[in-house]
């Protein structure tokens, strides 16, 4: 095992927070009970806050970012776990509170891990990550809430990031008609290619202010919040499902009653942090009748961490489209 290896880590010196690329030792670790070496992790948007600084998401200093990881088991206190496993964490305290994935070793809380399923390498998991595992679940809950294809189109919204793609690609291959919005109308062709039917210019849309407003989506997954979430209120179809997952756009939520009573139209609160016990269930379902088929697309750069420092602003700007893969191999 190699005595020193390279992380990003963060720190804060006078209030200010800055990252650099550092050698360390398993022993600088923040310690916990499973050792991974880790093959791949990811930049989600929280990365992009956290390690900016933009966002006051990092609560320990110094740390080594990346809320997500896959990799291969080295050492275990806990017996669910051996050498050789090959394991998942998404977010549960990592680059937050603990040192996370951007570093070719972690040392994990058993709680966060998870046994991959055999079809999904640890590649394909970081693809996924968070915003894959955060689809997936809207996906599931959505559909343990009645939701089917005949409820009509489901209208996918942040569709160029990671939760939107992953969103589109999963809905598509359950048969589910999806209308992609997007502000980035220039990504209308990769939009299609991983299962879009029809793409909207978020910068055209005229957003029905009326309590109730014609229904045409069978129900949507929303990254934005704000005006958009309020007017999906009012245009979803009788017995759709509104997925909330992000917040991209505002926090704020402006809408009347009447949809969820007239229309009987469910607005589903998306957060990892719930719903832990899903855990094993979303994975094997991302293997099985959930399993994405077009990440090949939706993986638009793979980096090595010596090319991680300088990724973030982009994501910050919405320069971004699908998924970044950071090979620590």
């Amino acid at each position: 095992m190699d005595k020193t290896f390279l992380a990003l880590r963060v720190h804060r010196t006078n209030g200010t927070v800055h990252r650099k690329l550092e050698e360390l030792t398993l022993d600088e670790l923040t310690s916990r009970d499973v050792l991974v070496r880790v093959d791949y992790s990811t930049i989600n948007y929280k990365d992009a806050l956290a390690v900016t600084g933009t966002a006051p998401i990092i609560r320990k200093f110094p740390l080594v970012g990346g809320i997500d990881l896959a990799g291969e088991v080295l050492e275990s206190k806990d017996k669910r776990f051996k050498p050789g496993d090959q394991v998942v964490a998404l977010a549960s305290g990592l680059g937050e509170t603990q040192d996370g994935g951007y570093a070719r070793f972690a040392s994990v809380d058993s709680q966060s891990l998870q046994l991959l399923p055999e079809s999904i390498d640890t590649r394909t998991a970081m693809a996924l990550g968070t915003a894959g595992f955060t689809a997936a679940l809207a996906v599931h809950r959505m559909e343990q809430n009645g939701q089917r294809p005949a409820l009509g189109p489901i209208i996918v919204t942040g569709a160029t990031g990671g939760v939107g793609a992953i969103a589109i690609d999963l809905l598509s291959s359950r048969g589910y008609e999806v209308v992609a919005l997007t502000g980035k109308i220039t990504q209308r062709d990769f939009l299609q290619s991983i299962g879009a039917s029809t793409v909207i210019d978020r910068n055209e849309l005229k957003l029905e202010t009326k309590p109730l407003g014609r229904a045409q989506w069978g129900g949507a997954i929303d990254n934005l919040g704000g005006d958009v979430l309020a007017w999906l209120t009012r245009t979803v179809c009788p017995l759709g499902n509104i997925a909330s997952i992000g917040l991209a756009a505002s926090i704020e939520l402006n809408t009347t009653v009447m949809p969820f009573i007239l229309r009987a139209v469910n607005l589903l609160g998306i957060s990892m942090e719930f719903y832990a016990d899903l855990r094993p269930d979303i994975w094997n379902r991302l293997a099985t009748d959930l399993s994405p088929q077009h990440l090949d697309t939706i993986i638009t750069r793979e980096i090595t961490l010596k090319e991680l420092s300088e990724s973030f602003e982009a994501y910050l700007e919405g320069l971004v489209t699908g998924r970044t893969l950071v090979k620590l191999s």
